[in-house]
């Protein structure tokens, strides 16, 4: 069975994306903070007869991040499709915003990615297979400086796709981004669209491949 790994499931994209996968036949294992939601969630998908899992992970943390990831390939083997979905949604500005609150937001909102694709590529360069999903945001196009450290961690994550995409597919690793450029709601067409977009870059043929779409199209 193949698996899918996703970091930072929340309600929204990040269960609808992992369903999606789920229906498909891959054993999902949804990791994020909050150990009751992803229970949840977990069980959602477990009692549509989906295999699921979930871990404890804090993706502020380059070593819980990369523990994970160890920890997955162990129990199940190599993961076919990691989505890093985590971010912080804080409303503050350059002058209200604490150093350190900023700094803990871009360790979650782009650092974590980095580390989650770091730990992920030995064993997919190996295979010489493999698809890394990153979700995006508006804010990497129109930064808004209300929300300046999610602006910049999605401009992060919009380059990051962009930079690698030609290096990892030449290693037969797709790497993408969904630029999502609306409010996405728990349980909304928009999160299933979402989700659906992932599945559909993830099976782009070889040929195909790219580092983004966009929502709405």
């Amino acid at each position: 069975m193949k698996t899918f790994l996703s970091i930072g499931t929340g309600p929204g994209m990040g269960y609808e994306t992992a369903a999606r996968f789920a229906k498909e036949g891959f054993r999902v294992v949804l990791a994020a903070r909050q150990e009751e939601k992803l229970r949840q969630m977990a069980d959602a998908l477990q009692a549509q007869g989906y295999t699921a899992e979930f871990r404890i992970v804090d993706a502020r943390n380059a070593e819980s991040i990369s523990r994970l990831i160890s920890q997955t390939e162990a129990e199940f083997g190599a993961i076919d499709v990691l989505h890093y979905n985590a971010a912080v949604m804080r409303n503050e500005s350059i002058t209200s915003q604490p150093q350190g609150s900023f700094v803990d937001d871009l360790a979650i909102n782009i650092g974590g990615a980095l580390t989650a694709t770091q730990s992920v590529l030995p064993v997919m360069s190996k295979r010489g297979a493999g698809t890394i999903l990153l979700t995006g945001g508006g804010f990497a196009l129109y930064p808004d400086p209300e929300f300046l450290s999610l602006s910049i961690g999605k401009a992060g994550i919009r380059n990051m796709a962009f930079g690698l995409f030609d290096t990892l597919k030449k290693q037969g690793i797709h790497i993408a981004s969904i630029t999502v450029s609306t409010v996405v709601a728990p349980d909304s067409k928009e999160a299933r669209d979402v989700g659906n977009q992932f599945w559909d870059l993830h099976n782009q043929s070889t040929k195909d491949w790219s580092a983004e779409a966009t929502y709405p199209g």
